[in-house]
């Protein structure tokens, strides 16, 4: 077998088609490093200059008062940009990099426009715009993921289309079967002579691309980004591996090399161009007809009379119950503007999720899929930075319910100037807002994906067995 795999290499070493994919892939990995260098430290001043602006909005209102805090709110929420942007652009520009912290409602002002009743913030998503059409690599950005999905599939089939019928051609496939070889044997150490001889350009450009990036100031590359970057070139080999397997596969079944290119060509338009957009038009049909809003007449028939909330706790002759009527409508008011934010949120999400799932049949989506996921872009990456503003949010009103419960003099009633502390607060005590990404958490997101495209590898294989063990030769 090993025997078998290096003459495979030694073939492939000293071919013309080694050295046009050798200069292929380094020059694609030079392009997609040089402009990631030029872009990626833009991203990351907007990304600063925004937090920068946000820290200072939650400064300047911690420095009034817990109330302001508690009124209008921390200021927005800033994604932060990957630094393996380069590896999969994920759709980003169509994706919200912010999550708005809403302006609080005013209910009711006098006749000079001063503010009578101002309720408190609450959070808002903007709308991603996706369509369901938006799914495999895209051409128009050279990175990882159009190089390997498009350009490392082609040459699998490349390296290929000619293992079996060019031997059966040349009468050595004859010969080499008249010795006590196993088909199985011969089989498996083509596999692995053209996945090696592929793999040998393949990490000689991302060897490039990564010097490049790595040792520029203006990217810096951590010990996860490393970890993630090992992941994503293990996806690329098992990618790869699926295209080397289909190219066994109809070589062995096929008696001429240039019918064998023909097919594997078809065959690769097909799973990589056509399934992908096929697939998202097919899944486009499957989008609910009903909009959001009939959804959330549907979901809350009765819609809550917090205005008479209100009315009732201010014809009460309590100053108390006065004052918790108030919060109370301030409050209810917020979470429910909030709860039907998240619910519109879920259900665009859910017509993605939809999406995903049908188009997942490609191999070529189901590997931008992975790579958008370690590669921390794409929509699974903005779901997480929503988890993580609401994970803050909830924190940052414990933080505001737990200093207020602190001051002895307050009357403990959130929303309300005169009913919280006075006491002024240290802004370096408040909570700061961090985005940050979960290894563990994208692999569970990715299991499926992954599986999936194992299993491919692993039928295509089983196919091409059973094709050169029954091969007349």
């Amino acid at each position: 077998m090993w025997h078998i795999a290096k003459r495979e290499i030694y073939d492939n070493l000293n071919s013309l088609r080694f050295a046009l994919t050798t200069v292929l892939l380094l020059a694609l990995m030079v392009t997609n490093a040089v402009k990631h260098l030029r872009e990626h430290p833009k991203r990351v001043q907007r990304y600063q200059d925004a937090v920068t602006e946000s820290l200072n909005h939650l400064t300047d209102r911690a420095d009034d008062s817990l109330y302001t805090l508690a009124q209008y709110g921390p200021g927005n929420f800033y994604k932060k940009p990957s630094p393996l942007h380069f590896c999969a652009n994920g759709g980003e520009s169509l994706l919200p990099d912010a999550v708005e912290v809403g302006e609080p409602p005013v209910f009711m002002t006098d006749a000079e426009g001063n503010r009578l009743l101002e309720g408190i913030w609450s959070l808002s998503y903007p709308d991603a715009n996706l369509h369901n059409k938006n799914v495999g690599p895209k051409v128009s950005q050279v990175d990882w993921a159009f190089i390997i999905g498009y350009i490392l599939s082609l040459i699998a089939l490349w390296f290929t289309f000619d293992a079996f019928s060019g031997e059966r051609e040349h009468g050595t496939l004859r010969l080499m079967l008249a010795n006590s070889i196993p088909r199985h044997t011969v089989l498996i150490g083509k596999f692995f002579g053209a996945l090696l001889s592929i793999s040998i350009p393949f990490a000689l450009a991302v060897l490039v691309n990564l010097l490049l990036i790595s040792t520029a100031n203006t990217v810096h590359l951590t010990t996860e980004a490393w970890g993630r970057l090992g992941i994503i070139f293990c996806l690329a080999l098992l990618y790869t591996s699926l295209f080397v397997a289909l190219g066994l596969l109809v070589s062995a079944r096929v008696q001429q090399s240039a019918v064998s290119l023909m097919i594997l060509l078809l065959t690769w338009v097909t799973l990589v161009v056509f399934m992908p957009s096929t697939l998202a038009s097919i899944a486009s049909s499957f989008s609910p007809a009903t909009s959001f809003e009939e959804f959330w007449k549907q979901r809350h028939p009765i819609k809550e009379d917090l205005w008479e909330i209100y009315r009732e706790g201010r014809s009460s002759k309590s100053e108390d119950r006065r004052l918790r009527a108030k919060s109370e409508f301030y409050t209810k008011n917020a979470e429910r503007d909030e709860r039907k934010h998240e619910e519109r949120l879920k259900y665009r999400s859910a017509q993605v999720h939809r999406a995903r799932a049908i188009t997942g049949i490609s191999p070529a989506t189901l590997l931008q899929h992975l790579m958008e996921g370690f590669a921390g872009t794409g929509f699974e990456r903005h779901l997480q930075f929503v988890e993580n503003t609401q994970r803050y949010t909830r924190q940052l009103r414990e933080f505001v319910a737990d200093t207020d419960r602190a001051d002895p003099e307050s009357l403990h009633i959130l929303g309300v100037r005169e009913g919280m502390s006075e006491k002024p607060i240290s802004p370096e005590a408040v909570p700061r807002f961090e985005d940050t990404l979960n290894l563990s958490k994208d692999f569970n997101t990715a299991a499926m994906e992954l599986l999936l495209l194992t299993l491919f590898v692993l039928v295509l294989l089983s196919g091409a067995y059973l094709a050169f063990v029954r091969v007349e030769v």
